[in-house]
Order: structure tokens, then sequence, then C-alpha cells
């Protein structure tokens, strides 16, 4: 993999690049609080079987793309930052893999963007309706509990406090014990963390209103260990997908799918993505 730096919405994304530059694009998106060193395990499996494979890291996440203001983490401007990605690479129509946050940039793209895309592919994160729906049910409420403290204004310090130690319980305690280093190094970055938060604080509740129906070639992947995103979103995720669709269920895998399962992962996405 090589280092690569893309130009979008007037700012400059890191990124890692694999794989044949005349293959088809497949785009990674990355969620919190990683970066584009989550698709690591992923990226080789995809560029041999000849695809272009660019992992950014995203707004707030590389160093060249921190605005401070609140409304530039907004979801149309996160939407925005993934169409510039491919618009810079020169590629008019790619194929879009996103997780956790990238998976919810991911379904945006697909519902208002859709003649951009060869197939979704989507990992963690539910339809955003499907996952609204879910929130007035007891579990999601419980699962979901942790954003009102990303939300808040003290969180940042809290989370980097003592070396982070927070953060690293964080992963810990969500099933991915080692091999987080990378992300706390990132967060660690001068307002990289708060940069990171403010997707959260940002998103309000009409990110679904207006969002067209899934036309696209659809895969998305879930894990019955994922301690943020439970099942009734993921069974019902298929009810808001009009294209073929492919539902993938790990067992005993955690939330962190492209740490903990990348050849799975990587195995899946090679299936779905269409044949010319």
């Amino acid at each position: 993999m090589t280092a690569l730096e893309l130009d979008a919405n007037g700012y400059k994304f890191s990124a890692e690049v694999t794989g044949p530059s005349d293959g088809e694009l497949v785009l990674l998106l990355h969620g919190f609080p990683q970066s584009a060193a989550e698709w690591s395990g992923v990226m080789p499996f995809l560029a041999d079987a000849g695809y272009a494979v660019v992992a950014p890291d995203q707004r707030g996440y590389a160093a060249g793309a921190r605005p401070s203001e609140l409304d530039a983490y907004r979801l149309e401007h996160l939407v925005s930052d993934a169409l510039g990605f491919a618009d810079d690479l020169g590629v008019d129509q790619f194929h879009l893999v996103g997780h956790d946050w990238g998976g919810m940039i991911a379904w945006q793209v697909a519902g208002r963007h859709p003649e951009r895309l060869l197939s979704l592919s989507v990992v963690s994160t539910p339809h955003p309706v499907a996952f609204r729906k879910a929130l007035g049910g007891a579990d999601q409420q419980r699962r979901s509990a942790y954003m009102e403290f990303f939300r808040s204004p003290e969180s940042t310090d809290v989370l980097l406090a003592d070396d982070a130690a927070l953060l690293r319980s964080m992963f810990e305690r969500s099933g991915l014990e080692s091999g987080f280093e990378p992300y706390i190094t990132k967060m660690q970055e001068p307002g990289a963390l708060d940069a990171a938060l403010n997707w959260y604080r940002a998103v309000d509740t009409t990110g679904p209103d207006g969002l067209g129906p899934i036309m696209e070639r659809t895969l998305y992947v879930w894990s019955d260990d994922d301690i943020a995103l439970g099942e009734e979103a993921a069974r019902a995720t298929g009810d808001h997908v009009y294209g073929e669709y492919t539902f993938a269920e790990l067992t005993e895998v955690s939330h962190w799918i492209p740490d903990r399962a990348p050849n799975v992962l990587a195995a899946l996405l090679l299936q779905h993505f269409p044949t010319v």
C-alpha cells in the first residue's frame, strides 16, 4: 500500500491506495474512532483480485481536513467528501464500502446519488430508517446511550485523559482487545478526537428524511456480538433495499469486523461485486 493525498471540498485528505490503477475503484470509508488503517487487512485481497482500492482518512481524521466549525460535520458535507474522493480520482462510478460511521455515509450516498455506484456494501451500520425505528425500543436505546456522552463538550477531554485510558478501554470492552494503537495515535493528534466527535454532535434525527430507495446491488454485513448495533435494525435493513440484496451475519464477531475478520469480509465483498 502507498500513501495518497486526495483533494475534496477545499480540503486535503490522506489516504492509502493499492491495486492496479486501471481496476474498478473500491472506496473504503472507515468508522469512529479509527482511520483508513482499519482496512489494512481487507485491502490486499481486493487488490489481488484486480481492484483499485482507496481508503481515505475522512473529514476530521485527516490533518488537512479538520475544520473547527460544528456545521462542517453535517451529513451533507460528509457525503460530498465521499463523492469528491471519486471525483479527484477521475472516477464516475465506483464500489462503495463503509463501516460504522462510514456505513452511514455509504447509505446516504446510495440513497441520494445512486448513479455514482456500481455496488454498495455496508458493514455493521443498518439502514438509517431501520436504525431510527429501532431507537424507539429499549434494546437499541441501551446500546446507543453512549452517544449522549459523545455529544457532550467534555467528552474529548475525558476520553483523552491519562494517555487516552478511557478510549483504550472502549476498544477493549467492545471487542477489539489489541491492534488499536494506530487509532489511539490518530485520535491524539491536535484536534482530531474533537473533530471525530463532531460527527455525533452535528447529526440530527432528520438524516433519513428524503433518502431515496436503495436500488443498488447491496451487501449488508452484521455481527451478532456487536455491542452498539442490535439485531432489530439489522434484520429490518432489508426492508429498505429494493435492489439485489445480500445479508451476511457473522457469529461471535464484535463490532470491529474489518479488524477482527478481514479475510471473511474481503471474501464477502469479492462475491458481492458484480462481474463485468
